[in-house]
């Protein structure tokens, strides 16, 4: 035996020597001198003690490849007997521990944001459960599916847990947290009645507003300033006050406001330099979200995008996120219809069923509804909600199946139905021979319902990204966006089960566990 073999060797023996199971260092030396059969079983156990998958593991006894690395663990394979150089794998990071309260920062407090706040304090009181929130509720299943290992979420990775988190935010209606929430009617007036205490102290800071990019609300909460600049630095005071005020350790943003007008970006959003050049000039395409957006990342606080505004994906705010080391994502959330469209999508896909077009038309009666009565802000929603199906299809790879498929989106203000938004889609499919086939989906769905829940885990998950050092683009949190934000020449993944599997796979990476492929060959060798 090599002398490298032998410190790898030495190097596995210790760490097979402290596991809590005996024996496992004699079982290792017998397999590697050759005096054991080498059993599934055996194998099975070692491997796992020394975080190796199974068939490398095989591979590596039966071939006598071994190397001691920089992760001290390898045993290499190689089909043709030789040794191959590792690639450098990214190491796993540290996370700080959630100690002390965390600020949850909302500009926009209406319907949606009122929501999260009254269900959070509904939770805490036992008087409800947090449906829908995979931070709340989510397993994630570890090892084999025969381990039987299947762990919360928030038992697998260190969040913040609910009696931390502290609400404030901005809105142009000075009305408090319970105020709105009744007048937005999402929660019922049973419910909101216990807890109208811890809502009514959540007063709304005067916003940063200009009625240019949401033209059908106003409001007289708002704050003056010379020019945008100080606009930005209002809010970042703001930041500071309410985390010294509420003695935090740390915050997070989420925007919950309306949605702005259709914008492209500019001169402007081209460099970090070029956006603060435009603030102190009010360049008149720097809207209010690229405001608060760029005021959070100043701060140091994490944001996330829940409209489609043009807000975080442009070069200055990534530039910005980047040098400040501070986690981002977005945008738009996927609640309703286009939630729908990427569950049912990738089942057609699957299946090789071609599709000759798709019709979807919304009536919603809130502040949202009325705001996307507006045509341009109606055309920055529409951007958003056209774009899964053409990623998820690949018409471009599948066109007999997809190629110049008709996709149609419509939303109409309609306020009797305030926040129970109503979904008509027609889908226009075709089969073996060409058959024609229809599917007919009629979704009633409470928007602000659907979004809560999306609001605290993305608050908790942006949190956690920030105690692990991860700054920049998210993309493991595309599972609650319409659009995902991905780095330039990527395209965004829309597939929701896709998603799902790149979420819990970070949070596994996170954890310190090994990544599921769903291979399933070690069930069956």
């Amino acid at each position: 035996m090599s002398q490298q073999s032998h410190d790898t060797y030495a190097v596995n023996l210790r760490r097979l020597e402290k596991h809590v199971k005996p024996g496992y260092h004699h079982l290792y030396l017998s397999l590697i001198k050759g005096e054991r059969d080498l059993k599934l079983a055996d194998a099975a156990q070692v491997a796992e003690v020394l975080g190796l998958s199974l068939d490398r593991f095989h591979d590596a006894v039966t071939q006598k490849l071994f190397r001691a690395d920089s992760r001290q663990t390898d045993l290499l394979r190689s089909p043709a007997h030789k040794v191959k150089e590792a690639q450098p794998k990214r190491m796993r990071p540290t996370i700080a521990p959630p100690e002390g309260k965390m600020g949850v920062l909302l500009p926009g407090m209406g319907a949606v944001a009122t929501t999260v706040i009254g269900g959070v304090e509904l939770i805490k009181k036992g008087l409800s459960q947090p449906i829908g929130s995979l931070s709340q509720l989510g397993h994630v299943r570890l090892g084999k599916r025969t381990d039987a290992r299947n762990p919360l979420v928030q038992d697998l990775v260190p969040l913040a847990g609910l009696d931390q988190l502290v609400f404030g935010g901005w809105d142009i209606y000075d009305s408090n947290a319970y105020e709105a929430a009744r007048h937005a009617a999402v929660i019922d007036s049973s419910l909101l009645s216990q807890v109208q205490n811890e809502m009514s102290t959540v007063q709304p800071m005067s916003a940063v507003f200009e009625n240019r990019f949401v033209t059908r609300i106003d409001g007289q909460n708002k704050k003056t300033a010379a020019n945008k600049m100080q606009y930005a630095e209002a809010l970042m005071q703001d930041i500071a006050d309410f985390k010294q005020s509420n003695n935090l350790s740390r915050a997070v943003m989420i925007w919950c406001g309306s949605t702005e007008i259709y914008q492209r970006a500019t001169g402007s959003h081209e460099n970090l330099a070029a956006f603060e050049k435009g603030l102190l000039q009010s360049d008149p395409e720097i809207s209010p979200s690229q405001i608060y957006a760029y005021a959070a990342l100043k701060s140091g606080v994490p944001f996330a995008n829940g409209a489609p505004n043009l807000t975080l994906d442009f070069p200055a705010m990534l530039e910005l996120a980047k040098k400040m080391n501070v986690p981002i994502c977005g945008k738009d959330y996927k609640t309703g219809q286009t939630f729908m469209k990427t569950l049912l999508a990738p089942g057609l896909k699957s299946r090789l069923l071609g599709l000759h077009g798709w019709f979807s038309t919304n009536i919603l009666g809130n502040r949202d509804g009325q705001v996307l009565d507006d045509p341009d802000s109606f055309k920055t929603k529409e951007v958003s909600k056209l774009g899964a199906l053409e990623v998820i299809l690949q018409p471009e790879e599948y066109p007999v199946l997809y190629k110049n498929f008709d996709h149609m989106v419509r939303i109409n203000y309609y306020p009797p139905r305030g926040d129970a938004k109503e979904g008509w889609d027609n889908i226009d499919i075709f089969g073996w021979l060409g058959a024609p086939m229809q599917i007919k989906v009629n979704f009633l769905c409470r928007d602000s319902i659907l979004a809560a829940p999306l609001v605290l885990d993305l608050a908790l998950f942006l949190d956690l990204a920030q105690r692990a050092g991860m700054g920049g683009i998210q993309e493991w949190l595309s599972f609650y966006f319409k659009s995902p934000m991905v780095v330039e020449d990527l395209y965004p993944e829309h597939d929701i089960f896709i998603q799902l599997m790149k979420l819990k796979n970070t949070l596994r990476w996170l954890a310190g566990e090994e990544l599921i492929t769903h291979l399933g060959r070690e069930y069956y060798d």
